[in-house]
């Protein structure tokens, strides 16, 4: 019997249902879907507010939940749905948690990490007072 394949749209559409139910409780709504072989093993949504805690971003609370389904600290055979562009910290924990993919619905402008991936801060600024070997030594 062939397995249907689904589509990322459907990824999505879940990653927005997540959003919905942030918003619902007056969160920043985004939601998150990590998938692993064409199945959603954690979803995530914004519960800042409800938690306190600002880390309590969809993102992470999706793949603390992955990590756990998975017992692996990386997810590299999964796939991430997000519904905004991850901020700064997310993206963080995405490169971390080494993604097969990641697919996010909106930009975002205002918090969103893509704003700081520029070529002017990504640049080695050279301190004359300071030796090359020295700073290579304590890496």
């Amino acid at each position: 019997m062939n397995k249907i394949k689904l589509k990322p749209e459907h990824f999505m559409k879940e990653a927005l249902k997540e959003a919905e139910k942030a918003k619902g409780s007056d969160e920043v709504p985004v939601g998150a879907v990590v998938v692993h072989s064409d199945k959603i093993i954690a979803r995530g949504h914004n519960q800042v507010e409800i938690l306190n805690d600002a880390t309590a971003h969809a993102e992470i609370l999706a793949i603390t939940s992955a990590m756990s389904f998975t017992g692996s600290k990386y997810l590299n055979e999964c796939d991430l749905y997000v519904s905004l562009e991850p901020c700064v910290m997310c993206a963080g924990a995405v490169l971390l948690s080494k993604f097969k993919s990641v697919t996010f619905g909106a930009s975002d402008p205002k918090q969103g990490f893509i704003q700081y991936l520029t070529p002017q801060n990504m640049v080695e600024k050279k301190i004359p007072k300071i030796k090359k070997n020295s700073k290579s030594r304590v890496l």
